[in-house]
C-alpha cells in the first residue's frame, strides 16, 4: 500500500511524528500530502528554538493552535538580555536584526490563534509588557503562561494578568529581573487560584539606567581613593 492510499486521519497521525521541516518536504511530493500539511488539525502544537525559525514557511498558524513554545538557548541570548545602554555597537547591531521578530510573530498569534491554551517564552529578551497584554486580551482561554529570562517583562505584565487573565491557572516569571515583590504579591492577592512561580526574579537586581550607572561608578572611585 502506498502512503497516499491512507485516509486523512492516518496521514495526520503519521505527520504528527515529524518535525516541521520534514512535514514541509513531504508535502512537496504530491497534492494529497500537501493537503495533510495544510490541515489545521496538524498544527495544535508548535515549538521553536530560535527566532530564525519563526520566519520559515514550514508551519501554519490557525485557530487549532493550543500550545506554543519559543525557547531560545544560546550565547546570543546573553547579548539580547543585556540592557540596551550597556551594549556596544556590535551588540546593538546584532539585536536590531531580530528585535521585533518574536513580537511580530506573537501579534500574528493574537490575530489567528484565539484558542491558545499555553505559551512558553524563554530567553526572549525583546518581548515587552504590551505584547503579553495583547495576548491575554486576544487569547481568553490561555491557562498557562511561562516566561523565563525575558528581561523587559515588568510589573505591567503582572497587572495585565490580574485584569485579563481570567482563565490563567499557571504563571511563571522566572529570571525576569524587572518584576518586583510588590507586583507578585498583587497577583497572589487578586488571583489566588493562579499557581505563581518567580524563581530568581524579584530578588534580582533590576536594570539600571545610565545615570544610575554613573552614580555607581563615582561611588566606586571614591571607595578606591579611600
Amino acid at each position: 500500500m502506498h502512503i497516499t492510499q491512507l485516509n486523512q486521519e492516518c496521514l495526520l497521525h503519521l505527520f504528527s511524528f515529524l518535525d516541521k521541516n520534514s512535514r514541509k518536504n513531504l508535502a512537496k511530493t504530491c497534492h494529497k500530502l500537501l493537503e495533510v500539511f495544510q490541515d489545521p488539525l496538524l498544527w495544535s502544537l508548535l515549538n521553536f528554538h530560535s527566532p530564525v525559525e519563526l520566519k520559515k514557511d514550514n508551519f501554519l498558524l490557525g485557530p487549532a493552535l493550543k500550545h506554543l513554545s519559543i525557547c531560545w538557548y544560546s550565547e546570543r541570548v546573553k547579548v539580547c538580555n543585556i540592557e540596551d545602554w550597556m551594549k556596544n555597537s556590535f551588540q546593538k547591531d546584532f539585536c536590531k536584526r531580530h528585535e521585533n521578530t518574536v513580537s511580530d510573530f506573537l501579534l500574528d498569534v493574537c490575530n489567528r490563534c484565539p484558542n491558545l491554551l499555553s505559551l512558553t517564552l524563554s530567553g526572549c529578551g525583546h518581548i515587552t509588557d504590551n505584547c503579553i497584554l495583547q495576548l491575554l486580551k486576544n487569547c481568553p482561554n490561555l491557562k498557562s503562561l511561562k516566561l523565563e529570562n525575558c528581561v523587559r517583562i515588568t510589573d505591567h505584565t503582572l497587572e495585565a494578568v490580574t485584569l485579563h487573565g481570567a482563565s490563567l491557572r499557571t504563571l511563571h516569571v522566572d529570571f525576569c529581573r524587572n518584576v518586583t515583590q510588590a507586583g507578585l504579591e498583587r497577583v497572589r492577592e487578586k488571583c489566588p487560584s493562579v499557581m505563581l512561580r518567580a524563581d530568581r526574579s524579584a530578588n534580582m537586581i533590576p536594570d539600571s539606567k545610565p545615570e544610575k550607572k554613573l552614580m555607581l561608578e563615582k561611588a566606586s572611585r571614591k571607595l578606591v581613593q579611600l
